[in-house]
Order: structure tokens, then sequence, then C-alpha cells
């Protein structure tokens, strides 16, 4: 395939923290990224989507945030202090996490700022790998309960957390069924 952006495409992959490095990732590479976000689709223009990136300190107060709220919604019988571990240590051990927060703006269904915010996010995965910078998209519960550390306003909802890092995964061929599956024609 010797289109790079149709190779990005089919190439893209998640990479987690287990396969991070401690470089750090340039604010000129984030701003790369997040401006590859800002340039995804949107209805009626109202850019929906918004950021906030965590760094350094930050990736140390959002961890221990997420161990927090963890420990404070989990119900005893649940609860786990590994678990609760594993929360701060996924922002600790990023080189960057990024809250993906819609900004639902009343001119649109919900549905449609959310797929525009979603289309950001693809835009972030996909600059990310164009730089050798891997990350997924976490959606863990506990992003329902980050409103106030994030200062939300009241027509915003966070989605997810975006983790970030230069990592030293080897490259690996995309598994996914044919699209043969999933197509119907109709003529």
């Amino acid at each position: 395939m010797s289109n790079e952006v149709l190779k990005a495409i089919q190439y893209r992959r998640t990479v987690n923290q287990n396969s991070f490095t401690d470089q750090d990732i340039s604010k000129e590479d984030l701003l790369t990224i997040l401006e590859a976000a800002n340039a995804a689709p949107t209805h009626k223009r109202t850019q929906p989507w918004r950021f906030v990136v965590f760094q350094k300190d930050g990736l140390q107060r959002l961890g221990s945030e997420l161990a927090r709220i963890y420990k404070n919604i989990t119900p005893a019988e649940k609860y786990s202090e590994v678990a609760e571990q594993n929360m701060a240590k996924k922002a600790t051990q990023s080189n960057v996490a990024i809250a993906i927060i819609v900004n639902y703006t009343g001119d649109l269904p919900e549905w449609e700022e959310l797929a525009a915010t979603a289309c950001a996010v693809q835009n972030i995965w996909l600059a990310a790998h164009s730089l050798n910078i891997g990350g997924y998209w976490a959606t863990p519960g506990l992003i329902n309960h980050l409103g106030e550390f994030l200062k939300l306003e009241e027509n915003q909802k966070c989605i997810g957390l975006f983790y970030l890092g230069h990592h030293n995964a080897e490259p690996r061929e995309p598994v996914r069924s044919p699209i043969e599956d999933k197509i119907r024609w109709e003529e």
C-alpha cells in the first residue's frame, strides 16, 4: 500500500503503557496531534471537542484523582487495592493523558456532537501514529465522576482519556474480519 493516509488507517493500533518509554512527547508533537483533532468533520461547524492535556505533575494529579474516585465509588465487595493502584498507574506510566470532552452546544442532536468528537479522537490516533507515538482511548466508568476535577461546564461530558507515549512495541499486522462480511449491496 503506497498511500500513506490509507496505510496509517490500516496499521494504526492500540499501544498500552507496558510499551511506553520514558521519552517525553514534545509540545510541538502534542500541538500537531491536537491540530489534527481540530480538523475533524463537524456538522454546522460546532467543533464540540475539548481537551484537557495532562503531563508531568498533571499526570500525578490525574492518577491520584482516578484512584480516589475508584476507592470512593467501588462497593466494598468489589474493591481491590491492586485495582486502585492500577487506576493511578495508567496515568502515571503515560507520557501524556488527554481528557476527551464533548461540548454539547444544543444546536444539534447529542449523538452528532459525540460522533464529531469521536472523529477528532480518530484524528488524534492517526496523527500520533504518524509521529511514532502510541496510545489508546480508555473509557473507564470513573470518567463519569471527573467533571469537577476537569472543571467541566454543565453542557460538557468527559467521554474518555487518551493515553499517549513514545513506545518500543513491535509493528504487527491488523486483525480485522473481512469487509465483505459487513456489506450488503443494493443495486
